[in-house]
């Protein structure tokens, strides 16, 4: 009888609490009610990895991406390069090279009508496989053709100031590793630093600073641990972590290179690894993501958002 007792009274007690609980959800949306709706600022198509060179797949492909981009019904207002708008610049020769800007020229020209910003990655860079030696003057190469003053830089478009970085470094040997040099690292501090306090920021590079989607590229298990390579992530992503932390500004980071599409929160920052133009360098999907580009959508609150824009590349 006791036991039935306890059981009766517990089951008493259960009801009071749900009834409590379930108020819980109005007062909280009441209270959601009264918060003004996020206002949407800007749309920012970015176009990452087209690897453009001359060719029917890749000349389709990329002015498809364009049309698409400017004919969306929910228009953008500009578009941010990603890097790697060649097929490749590290090995190729010059001639070769030559022709490959051309073909990304006249496809730009002919099919978008919206601002560009673009940003430099590592297939932009002349001879950067064959030696390090190379870097300068490739650099200054891929800013003539993308008619930057500097290699990394930053514009504001209303409350929002977007950084545009350069990620790709040599190593001792020929190659690349993902980081900021010393020159560009103090730069974005007092960029940072200097932008005001009622202003977010919209970190872009060529190289993920951070990414989950490193490990199913290139990464290899070594000693029963995950080893990422410098050259898919920023070496420098922990010193760039707490500079966003303390900075408490820098709110998206996107970024392309790896062909592969994630989104991640970390400590108020979201960072977006968004595919590739061209896929699997245009051979279909690269795993289990065909050619795409995004739209970015940042707001009056600090908030960002994404959509993926799986287009038709494809000739027939």
């Amino acid at each position: 009888m006791s036991h039935f007792t306890l059981d009766r009274r517990s089951f008493i007690r259960s009801l009071a609490l749900a009834g409590a609980v379930a108020g819980l959800p109005a007062a909280a949306l009441a209270a959601e009610d009264t918060k003004p709706t996020p206002k949407r600022l800007l749309r920012v198509a970015h176009i990452t990895d087209i690897h453009v060179q001359p060719g029917r797949v890749p000349e389709y492909g990329m002015a498809a991406a364009l049309h698409e981009v400017n004919g969306l019904k929910d228009r953008a207002d500009f578009v941010i390069t990603g890097g790697d708008a060649i097929m490749d610049s590290c090995s190729q020769k010059k001639d070769t090279v030559q022709n490959m800007w051309k073909t990304f020229h006249s496809i730009m020209k002919g099919d978008n009508s919206l601002d560009v910003h673009h940003t430099i990655g590592n297939h932009d860079l002349f001879h950067i496989s064959l030696s390090a030696s190379s870097f300068p003057d490739a650099k200054k190469w891929a800013c003539d053709e993308f008619q930057i003053p500097k290699r990394y830089y930053s514009f504001d478009k209303g409350k929002w100031r977007f950084v545009i970085l350069d990620s790709v470094h040599k190593k001792v040997i020929p190659g690349y590793v993902g980081r900021l040099d010393d020159e560009q690292l103090d730069w974005l501090k007092k960029t940072l630093a200097d932008t005001p306090a009622d202003m977010f920021v919209c970190v872009v590079s060529h190289i993920p600073i951070l990414a989950v989607c490193t490990v199913f590229d290139g990464a290899r298990m070594q000693f029963d641990q995950w080893h990422i390579g410098g050259g898919n992530m920023h070496e420098d992503a922990k010193v760039l972590k707490d500079l966003f932390s303390q900075s408490k500004k820098v709110k998206a980071c996107l970024s392309g290179h790896i062909h592969l599409i994630d989104e991640l929160e970390y400590n108020g920052t979201k960072y977006y690894c968004n595919g590739a133009v061209s896929g699997a360098w245009w051979g279909g999907n690269n795993q289990e993501f065909p050619p795409a580009f995004s739209v970015m959508n940042f707001y009056d609150d600090a908030s960002n958002s994404r959509e993926l824009h799986y287009y038709n590349w494809k000739t027939s």
